[in-house]
């Protein structure tokens, strides 16, 4: 079945959004179908950011549609975006460095003891503890103490926590934002590595980076802005990095429909 005989899971149609005289994106489209790794890439000033906002809740676009499953849908808020299963993991990652990997997990969604207990205010810490547990071992998280502070663990373990807490609460697309940004090469390929284990899920990825080795292996489609619109698409396989950067650049024309 090829990609215009399926339903996407979450969609942008013509999105139009400008801060003041600045039109960040010019009616741009994205399509993100179930159990896929899509990259989206581009230029700096692209476009990249303000489109994953628009699609995380983040933004409302000005002009043009989402779509969850086809239909169209209104995100007011990031809540709202969450209500249809989808996540975002951004660069700075908005994890708290003092508490615990679990309790980052539950950051906003906090379990609380049973009884009278909970509804005093107490919080469940040893149920969180065994969720995070569970949910880091499920996903092939390696974390050495789940009872330090995440201000003292290395890069890689703290975005398997975001990531990791992303997962947790999504059931429909995570997005990551150059998630393998000042990794090393051992902690890199335990976050590609992770980024596959999430789809095997039948969790989409949305994967937001510059580079194009990773995007290669991983991705099972490339989608390309320029100038605030989707001027390209690739399927895996079926494309080079020299192409991929030809379309970024403007070196390479490609039509949205032969795309």
């Amino acid at each position: 079945m090829t990609a215009g005989e399926r339903t996407p899971l979450l969609e942008a149609r013509g999105v139009v959004k400008s801060f003041g005289r600045v039109r960040a994106l010019r009616g741009a489209n994205f399509t993100v179908f179930p159990g896929e790794v899509v990259a989206l890439v581009g230029d700096n000033g692209a476009g990249k950011s303000t489109l994953v906002k628009t699609l995380a809740g983040v933004h409302s676009p000005d002009e043009g549609q989402l779509l969850v499953d086809g239909e169209p849908v209104d995100f007011n808020s990031p809540v709202d975006a969450r209500a249809h299963g989808i996540e975002v993991v951004y660069q700075d990652l908005a994890l708290a460095a003092e508490l615990p990997p679990a309790a980052n997990l539950y950051l906003g969604r906090e379990l609380m003891r049973r009884g009278l207990l909970g509804k005093l205010g107490f919080i469940d810490d040893k149920a969180m503890k065994r969720a995070g547990d569970r949910s880091f071992h499920d996903l092939g998280v390696r974390i050495q103490d789940t009872n330090a502070a995440v201000a003292a663990m290395s890069g890689g373990q703290r975005q398997g926590v975001a990531v990791a807490r992303a997962v947790m609460w999504a059931d429909r697309v995570v997005f990551m934002d150059e998630p393998t940004a000042a990794l090393g090469v051992v902690q890199t390929r335990n976050v590609l590595d992770l980024i596959l284990r999430v789809r095997e899920r039948g969790i989409a990825v949305v994967l937001i980076s510059h580079n194009m080795p990773e995007v290669l292996e991983v991705a099972d489609r490339v989608e390309v802005l320029r100038l605030g619109r989707r001027v390209a698409r690739f399927e895996r396989g079926n494309v080079t990095m020299e192409e991929i950067v030809g379309a970024m650049t403007g070196a390479i024309e490609h039509k949205e429909n032969h795309a």
